[in-house]
């Protein structure tokens, strides 16, 4: 697999017949080892151990309805409350990140509502914080680290 803009971390990987799996610690399970699972992997490994946030409130390729079409969000964390707190689109690194992941996040984001989004391809990571009461939406320099607040 390419390597990533993220720390080194170590990964449970396995070959099942001529398909290689990658070890998900919030799924408990493996899971087909593609270029988009990889950078969702690092960014797992990323947000639990760098920034912090717990594992037990990440909810991983949930499915949403937005405009009668069901839709699979790549990675939500939650606040402790239950409301949505980040929501991360992931694409394979050799996806450019251009306005159609931004718009896709968003359309999902119309029903979650969460705070930060982030959209990642594993090279280039781009994270934003949305102020609901004044209509803002502000690019952050980093991703922020998990508070309770």
């Amino acid at each position: 697999m390419d390597a990533l803009n993220f720390p080194t971390y170590a990964f449970k990987v396995r070959a099942e017949g001529d398909q290689k799996q990658i070890f998900d610690e919030i799924r408990k399970k493996y899971i087909a080892l593609t270029p988009e699972e990889w950078v969702r992997q690092h960014m797992i490994k990323y947000l639990t151990k760098e920034k912090k946030y717990p594992s037990g409130l990440f909810a991983i390729e949930t499915g949403l309805k937005y405009n009668k079409l069901q839709k699979r969000t790549d990675l939500v964390v939650y606040q402790r409350d239950g409301l949505p707190l980040l929501l991360v689109e992931c694409k394979a690194p050799g996806v450019t990140i251009n306005e159609q992941p931004f718009n896709q996040i968003a359309s999902y984001n119309k029903k979650l509502q969460s705070k930060y989004l982030i959209v990642t391809n594993g090279i280039s990571h781009y994270c934003c914080e949305i102020d609901y009461s004044n209509g803002k939406l502000e690019f952050l320099d980093n991703i922020p680290v998990y508070s309770d607040d």
